[in-house]
């Protein structure tokens, strides 16, 4: 006869156990997410040793940007600065005597102030042929300063245009760069660069005010057709030097100004033969 078994009852669960059981699920549970916030955290603070922020600004590095700013609004420089600049080294200053008349020999004095400019790398220089018709000499003088006596190696007198050639061309004169007179229109910049009165190297400025213009010379012979008219001042002086446009091409050779007073001032119409009519004289090719 078999006996019952004995059921021995389970001893209570202490409370303690049961708290960690459950905080060590929750843990597991919970281990992802707490994993993740630790990589960001760690990858920000890898981030910022590779990568460090911007340094802070200093009184040196504002006054630098304010520069930069003020530079960056700069206007550019005038379109007259900018030609001037490229047709000054080519310009000459022109110096004419002739012998004083009498009956004995006398020394010779000056006559007349022009100028005249460099249109080919031989050193020829394009210039109005009145300014060194009657000469019994003519002086060139450069932009450096250097002086060469120069002579007429060529004349268009229908066009007032002469060639001159100095005896000694300087190193590093550049010659001028011819423009073309056909594109001119009235309205358009003309500038130009001369002695004067003997100031040498002044520039005028103004506009083109007629093309294909008729001049009656003061001292007589056949008009002078075909020519273009500034209102650049142009003055005893200028006679010979180039007319610019607003790149500085040398598209005239200032040749005359009108004044019905006789007088030989400005008073707001002057004339230049066009550079392709000009250049002819000196052997430049037509264009």
């Amino acid at each position: 006869m078999f006996e019952p078994a004995v059921i021995q009852p389970t001893p209570p669960e202490r409370p303690w156990r049961s708290r960690w059981r459950r905080a060590r699920a929750n843990l597991r549970r919970s281990a992802p997410f707490v994993s993740g916030i630790v990589a960001a955290f760690l990858g920000m603070w890898l981030f910022g040793v590779i990568a460090p922020g911007p340094r802070a600004l200093t009184p040196a590095d504002v006054r630098t940007g304010v520069q930069d700013v003020l530079a960056s609004i700069t206007p550019p420089p005038a379109f007259s600065s900018v030609a001037y600049e490229r047709a000054r080294p080519s310009v000459v200053r022109i110096q004419t005597a002739i012998a004083a008349t009498g009956p004995s020999p006398s020394p010779s004095h000056e006559d007349a102030i022009g100028t005249g400019v460099v249109v080919d790398e031989r050193g020829d220089i394009l210039t109005s042929l009145h300014v060194v018709d009657d000469a019994a000499s003519i002086t060139v003088t450069f932009v450096d300063g250097s002086e060469s006596p120069a002579q007429i190696v060529a004349r268009q007198p229908e066009k007032d245009i002469a060639v001159l050639h100095p005896l000694t061309m300087p190193p590093n004169i550049p010659p001028a760069t011819l423009g073309d007179p056909h594109g001119a229109r009235i309205g358009d910049e003309a500038f130009v660069v001369g002695n004067p009165f003997g100031l040498a190297g002044s520039m005028t400025s103004g506009v083109i005010s007629g093309l294909d213009r008729s001049f009656n010379p003061p001292t007589g012979g056949k008009p002078i057709d075909g020519l273009i008219q500034i209102d650049a001042a142009v003055n005893p002086g200028n006679s010979g030097g180039p007319l610019l446009d607003r790149d500085g091409r040398v598209i005239g050779i200032v040749s005359a100004l009108y004044n019905p007073t006789n007088q030989d001032v400005f008073i707001g119409i002057g004339f230049a033969v066009p550079i392709d009519v000009a250049g002819g004289a000196a052997g430049l090719p037509p264009y």
